[in-house]
């Protein structure tokens, strides 16, 4: 007779960072239903749906804290491509001149996450997504999200465009993003801050594919484990995944 291993009912590595970020995702679930459904009975719109990816361009920053989720849940197919999508976001960052020229090619040349599954336009790891990746909601088609959009419009255009955001409930005034969904993920990076600081002594931050990929990178990690930022910062550097703009070690 065969028998079946038992299930593996170990914690994930680093649950107790893990876990209050996740707690936090949930939280931040429930609210963010609760918000929009209020705002739509009071006549407001979000145009973000099921197969809409205009904004998955662009380069998000992320505690490492949430990389490990996702990490966590790659396959090792999964995590050759965000390794792959990550070493063009150093590349970017070695050469891009300012920040706006940095986000600019990163939308254009490094292209859409690999995470991304481009025929159904859905996230394949849409559970494990980092809070970027939740928070960000649209009051305007999906267009208005896309880069180039707001390069080709005409000056015309581009003040109808703010007069549209000034008067469309929910937005900040200035862009067309639904600022009280961002303002209600803030709990999860305070989470992700504390749980950091209290397993590791200090805290990660930085590029979401970088992260991802130095949250399965094992030299990282043990360094990363016993609190010694300078020792991570080398295992970065070993793995060619150390960049200023993309990595924070404090």
């Amino acid at each position: 007779m065969i028998r079946s291993e038992p299930p593996d009912r170990r914690p994930a590595p680093h649950a107790d960072v893990t876990a209050p970020v996740r707690r936090g995702y949930e939280r931040y679930a429930r609210q963010a239903g609760t918000w929009l459904r209020g705002y739509e009975a009071r006549g407001g719109r979000v145009y973000c749906g099921a197969g809409c990816f205009a904004c998955c361009d662009m380069p998000i920053r992320v505690s490492l804290a949430e990389a490990l989720i996702t990490a966590q849940a790659l396959d090792p197919v999964k995590a050759g491509a965000v390794e792959r999508h990550a070493r063009a976001a150093l590349a970017n960052a070695r050469t891009a001149r300012s920040d706006e020229e940095y986000v600019a090619r990163h939308r254009q040349e490094v292209g859409f996450c690999p995470l991304l599954d481009r025929e159904s336009g859905a996230c394949s790891e849409y559970d494990s997504r980092p809070t970027r990746c939740r928070d960000t909601f649209s009051a305007f088609p999906a267009r208005y999200c896309a880069s180039g959009t707001w390069e080709s419009m005409s000056r015309r255009e581009q003040e109808a465009y703010r007069r549209e955001v000034a008067r469309t409930p929910g937005t900040d005034g200035e862009l067309h993003f639904v600022a009280p969904l961002e303002h209600l993920s803030e709990p999860v990076w305070v989470a992700a801050a504390k749980s950091m600081r209290q397993a590791w002594g200090l805290e990660v931050w930085g590029d979401f594919w970088v992260l991802t990929t130095l949250a399965r990178d094992a030299a990282f990690m043990a360094r990363i484990g016993v609190g010694d930022g300078r020792g991570a910062w080398k295992a970065a550097q070993r793995a060619g995944l150390a960049h200023p703009a993309l990595l924070e070690i404090g």
